[in-house]
C-alpha cells in the first residue's frame, strides 16, 4: 500500500487514491487527485499536512469547490477536503461562529434565526465559510470583510492562532492566506440585532435576484472573472458579442455573460479555451484585460 495512505489511515483518517476532482467542484470538471483526504478535525488536517510535507507532496485545500477549476490531468499531490464534518455553526451574543466547512448559507440562516443582520447579501454564495474568508467572497455590495470579526488559522508549522479580521489583509478577492499558506479553521462574524422576519425577506429577495439573473440551474463557478476597475466583466463580455459562445461543453451563459457554465459534458480544457477566447475578444473590443477569479489548479 502507498505509505502515505498507510500513515493517514493509521490515524483514522479517510484517504483514497485517484479521486476525480469533478466530484468536488461545482464546475463538474477536473481529473483525479493522487490522494484525497476527508478531514474531520483540525488535528486530522494538521496531521495530513505534516505527512504531505514529509513526503514532498503539494497540497490543495478544498471546500465546496465553488471557485476551483482543476485541469483534466488532475492534481499531483494531496487534496484535503474540509466539509460538513468541520462545519459546526453556533451563535454567541451577536456573533455567528462557523467552522471552515460550514456552508456560508448555513451561517447566514443561523444569523437570521437568531435575529442578527449583516449576512443577507452573502446568503446565497455557494461556498464554505473557510473558502469565503480565504477569498473575501462578496455579492450584491456585501463582502466577508464587512462582517468578519476574526478567524482561527492553521499555520504551515501546525500552530493555530485566532487572528482579528483587520490583520488578514482582506481586499477584493484576496487575503493574506493566499500568500502565507495559512488555512481557515473557523470564522467569527460580528452582526447587528435585527428583525428576523425582515432579515428572511431580504434573503428571499437576494435569492430571487440570483434565480432571475444568474444561471443557477447549470454547473458553474459563479463569476468566472474578477471585476475590472471601473467595469463589470459580464457587461464587457456581452458587449464583445460572446453571450452563448461555446467551446465543447463550456458556454458563456446566455443569462449572465460573467458566468461560464457547463452546458453538458464539458472538460476543464473546454473552460480554459473558452476563457482564453473571452479574454482575447474582450481585450480587442474594450482594451480591458480580464483576470480569472476562479483558481486554476
Amino acid at each position: 500500500m502507498n505509505p502515505v495512505l498507510s500513515a493517514l489511515r493509521a490515524e483514522g483518517i479517510e484517504a483514497r487514491e485517484n479521486v476525480p476532482m469533478r466530484e468536488y467542484t461545482t464546475l463538474r470538471v477536473g481529473g483525479p487527485a493522487d490522494i484525497f483526504v476527508e478531514s474531520n478535525s483540525a488535528e486530522q488536517l494538521a496531521f495530513a499536512l505534516r505527512i504531505a510535507k514529509e513526503n514532498a507532496l503539494e497540497t490543495l485545500i478544498v471546500g465546496n469547490g465553488s471557485n476551483l477549476l482543476v485541469r483534466d490531468v488532475g492534481f499531483r499531490g494531496m487534496a484535503v477536503h474540509i466539509g460538513e464534518r468541520m462545519g459546526g455553526v453556533t451563535v454567541r451574543n451577536e456573533c455567528v461562529c462557523a467552522g471552515a466547512g460550514a456552508a456560508l448559507t448555513a451561517a447566514a440562516l443561523a444569523a437570521q434565526r437568531a435575529g442578527l443582520s449583516g449576512m443577507e447579501p452573502l446568503s446565497g454564495i455557494p461556498g464554505t465559510c473557510g473558502g469565503a474568508v480565504y477569498m473575501n467572497a462578496g455579492a450584491y455590495g456585501g463582502e466577508i470583510s464587512a462582517v468578519l470579526k476574526e478567524a482561527a488559522l492553521l499555520a504551515p508549522d501546525g500552530t493555530v492562532a485566532r487572528v482579528p479580521a483587520g490583520a488578514l489583509r482582506l481586499g477584493y478577492r484576496r487575503s493574506r492566506m493566499m500568500e502565507t499558506g495559512e488555512i481557515v479553521l473557523e470564522a467569527v462574524f460580528s452582526l447587528a440585532p435585527g428583525n428576523g422576519a425582515e432579515i428572511a425577506a431580504a434573503m428571499r429577495s437576494f435569492a430571487a435576484k440570483r434565480r432571475e439573473k444568474q444561471p443557477v440551474t447549470l454547473p458553474s463557478a459563479g463569476s468566472f472573472f474578477k471585476r475590472p476597475e471601473g467595469h463589470f466583466a459580464g457587461a464587457l463580455i456581452e458587449a464583445a458579442g460572446l453571450k452563448g459562445a461555446r467551446v465543447g461543453g463550456a458556454e458563456v451563459s446566455t443569462l449572465h455573460a460573467g458566468f461560464l457554465v457547463n452546458a453538458g459534458g464539458a472538460t476543464a480544457q473546454d473552460f480554459l479555451d473558452l476563457s482564453a477566447l473571452v479574454v482575447e475578444r474582450v481585450y480587442k473590443t474594450s482594451g480591458v484585460t480580464l483576470e480569472p477569479e476562479v483558481r486554476i489548479i
